[in-house]
């Protein structure tokens, strides 16, 4: 997928009585591989954010809660979309001056990037905007997969106690919050898919299964939920209640998702695309899988 101009995509979307889930997968739903993950949250009615352009970036911009507008203005006309709905989102590509603004009670936006931070990628000056040659600009090659360490050789060895939190650092700013995920840099692994779980009534369950070579980090973007994470001898329960804690799930551990708050969005930062082979979803299978590992 390649995109030159501003565009809503629709990711897709799909239903569960236990609650929704949306994903995305960069090159396959957006126009670019993900390097970059961060969230704004908290944010004072009234206040705009943003205000910048950027020399090299694209952006998706996804409403995962509330609804905001994004002001996208191209140094010759401006145009304004309204996110509200958190399986569309907005594709803005390198050299365009956004903000957002109109952000409603409890909104949540959801920022994947293609390159990692770089202050001086930023045209925070709208004038040196207007005067940005944008054919001078040479686009990333974002097409080039990283290689991803896993934790261990064998996920079969992986214990609960293997698992860890991350503790973000808060960019703490008047018009809102954020929470910053970079490959190479705060993550252990390079982002190759996104999802995010919403919509979930009272008393469900999600997840239930365990991953052979997945890794990934949970989020409680919105509310607050308990993951319960098995490695097959031991058990241990992890409350997650702030956008900035993060739960660091390896290979070879099962996990449940429960005691899901009003409203609350568990946001996925995963090391692979999806591949239903990497699933074990029955636990006597995961059993199994976890007593067949050979100590040397």
């Amino acid at each position: 997928m390649r995109l030159t101009k501003p565009e809503i995509l629709q990711l897709p979307k799909i239903l569960d009585r236990r609650g929704n889930l949306t994903f995305i997968e960069g090159l396959k739903h957006i126009p670019f591989e993900i390097q970059r993950t961060f969230w704004i949250y908290d944010v004072p009615g009234g206040e705009t954010r943003g205000g910048h352009a950027y020399r090299t970036s694209e952006e998706f911009i996804i409403a995962l809660s509330g609804s905001f507008d994004v002001i996208l203005d191209n140094g010759k006309k401006k145009t304004t979309y309204s996110l509200n709905r958190s399986y569309y989102g907005l594709y803005v590509p390198v050299g365009t001056w956004r903000h957002m603004e109109n952000f409603s009670t409890n909104a949540l936006a959801l920022v994947l990037s293609s390159t990692q931070y770089n202050k001086n990628d930023y045209i925070r000056d709208y004038n040196d905007f207007l005067n940005f040659n944008l054919q001078t600009v040479k686009i990333q090659n974002t097409n080039i997969k990283s290689i991803i360490k896993q934790p261990s050789s064998d996920s079969k060895s992986n214990t609960v106690s293997d698992c860890s939190i991350i503790d973000l650092d808060i960019n703490h700013r008047d018009k809102g919050n954020i929470s910053v995920f970079e490959n190479k840099k705060t993550l252990p692994f390079d982002i190759q898919r996104v999802y995010y779980l919403y919509d979930i009534p009272g008393g469900e369950t999600r997840g239930g299964h365990a991953h052979k070579d997945l890794q990934q980090l949970v989020i409680a973007a919105s509310g607050s939920f308990d993951v319960i994470l098995d490695d097959g001898k031991l058990k241990r329960t992890v409350t997650l209640n702030r956008p900035h804690h993060c739960l660091n799930i390896i290979p070879g551990i099962w996990r449940e998702l429960t005691n899901f708050s009003s409203g609350s969005i568990c946001l996925v930062l995963a090391s692979e695309s999806y591949a239903e082979n990497d699933y074990i979803r029955k636990y006597d299978n995961f059993i199994e899988y976890k007593n067949s590992f050979k100590w040397k």
